[in-house]
């Protein structure tokens, strides 16, 4: 086995350590002098361009445009949302300047609310103007006390949206719109079946009325929140005075929205699909989707259908590696398993000769063989085979880790096993005790009946069905 692989922590044995490993070994980022700084190396970026890639078209596809705030917002801007202030007090990092000190103090943006709040008031002034359905692409800065790779850091990359409407209901339409593009974000490109639902009052988003969230579950058994989509109402119109004249040549406040996802969905693509051999990564995100091994390419054999087969494939829009390096076909083809290629085609003079090559599936270990003639044809086949089974292996492990328990007393051993427990409580005195008793959230209410009348937590009428767990 490679050295690389063999430095690998296996999972089960400490999975923040495999974590980091896999981060490091699989060349997705590194680290910088800065604490809590990191870099995106090529490889770890590209899965972020591919996500940014699907996302970007459906928001074009459902009429946002992109567009770009600085990076600095004056301390009296963002001051004016008093619960917004509260909730990212502790985060905010301050630009410090040499100079003129009686210049107001500039926050390095945590979130862009405010800059597109104070934009939308000077720009908006009739119903004609609306709605505004704006996104952007950008980094944030918030200053965490623990970092880890992609997960939590003092700066990550991420995507906000931020839009205004005249009607309340064009304004929840639009964030229940955004967040089921997010839960097809996890079905059709990173294989993870994400958990959506609104999220309570005490874990809501810094001056929402509602927050809803995407919630993944870990191979360990914790969620991790994996985006967030919320519903302003008017509560930054009115604190910052974003009115239009309507129809009825009224002045009202708008209805905003704000959504977004960041490169945390690297660390889940890493957390829920990753082996003890390294990354596993779905198809469709894969950086790589098929590399090619060529067995003894010195040969001119080899050599040609090496490379007659990489531009085949090229030319169908696959994203494809012919490593005809001098490395050994055992360490390429554990350098491979390690960035977690999806497909891996060995070709040697004995296959060339057999018309048939080997083809290895990553995630499952399995081994095929198929005819060189219709290799084009059954790669696309391959690729849609293999994101269902990923899919379907991630929604099986949430299922069978998710636990409904109607005795308080069952929680604590449960939740060591790791997973969801669903419950019916009475609302934020049974989360507060959950969070002393054993360091679980709630990650989002199951919008169903609820299970029992009685709170098993506090032993008050049960108002709500909730999914707990440990989380990142």
């Amino acid at each position: 086995m490679n050295k690389l692989v063999q430095s690998i922590t296996s999972r089960d044995q400490d999975f923040a350590q495999w974590y980091t490993d896999v981060c490091l070994k699989a060349e997705l980022m590194d680290y910088t002098e800065a604490k809590g700084f990191i870099i995106y190396r090529p490889y770890g970026y590209s899965i972020w361009e591919n996500i940014q890639s699907y996302l970007d078209k459906e928001f074009k596809r459902t009429g946002h445009q992109n567009v770009y705030m600085p990076m600095a917002i004056p301390e009296s801007l963002f001051q004016k949302e008093k619960d917004h202030v509260e909730g990212f007090s502790p985060e905010v990092a301050y630009l410090t300047h040499e100079g003129d000190e009686s210049e107001e103090k500039l926050i390095i943006r945590p979130t862009s609310e405010v800059l597109f709040c104070e934009h939308y008031r000077k720009i908006v002034s009739s119903y004609r103007d609306l709605p505004k359905k704006y996104n952007q692409w950008c980094s944030v800065v918030r200053w965490e006390k623990t970092t880890r790779p992609f997960l939590r850091g003092k700066e990550f990359l991420w995507q906000e949206g931020h839009t205004i409407h005249a009607t309340e209901a064009e304004a929840r339409e639009e964030t229940l719109g955004m967040l089921e593009i997010y839960r097809k974000l996890g079905e059709n490109l990173l294989a993870i079946p994400f958990t959506t639902g609104l999220k309570t009052e005490k874990e809501k988003f810094a001056g929402a009325i509602e927050t809803y969230a995407i919630e993944a579950l870990m191979h360990d058994g914790k969620a991790l929140q994996s985006g967030t989509s919320h519903y302003f109402g008017s509560g930054f119109a009115e604190a910052f005075n974003i009115t239009f004249q309507d129809k009825d040549n009224q002045l009202k406040h708008v209805y905003q929205t704000s959504w977004g996802v960041s490169t945390r969905l690297i660390g889940a693509v890493i957390m829920v699909h990753g082996d003890d051999e390294g990354l596993v990564l779905p198809p469709y995100v894969a950086p790589i989707q098929v590399v090619i091994i060529p067995i003894q390419s010195q040969k001119e054999v080899v050599k040609n259908a090496s490379e007659k087969l990489y531009e085949a494939l090229t030319s169908q829009g696959f994203r494809v590696t012919l490593d005809d390096s001098n490395r050994t076909p055992g360490w390429k083809f554990s350098e491979y398993e390690m960035k977690g290629v999806p497909l891996r085609i060995e070709i040697g003079p004995r296959d060339i000769e057999n018309g048939v090559l080997t083809v290895s599936i990553r995630h499952s270990r399995e081994k095929r063989q198929i005819p060189i003639n219709q290799i084009s044809h059954e790669i696309p086949k391959l690729l849609a085979e293999i994101h269902e089974a990923m899919y379907n292996k991630a929604l099986k492990h949430v299922k069978d880790n998710t636990y409904v328990i109607s005795d308080y007393q069952d929680f604590g051993p449960t939740i060591e096993k790791g997973g969801y427990i669903k419950m019916s409580v009475c609302g934020e005195e049974a989360e507060l005790k959950v969070k002393e008793d054993h360091q679980a959230t709630s990650r989002v209410i199951v919008d169903e009946p609820l299970l029992y009348d009685v709170c098993p937590v506090t032993g008050k009428k049960a108002t709500q069905t909730i999914l707990f767990a440990r989380a990142y």
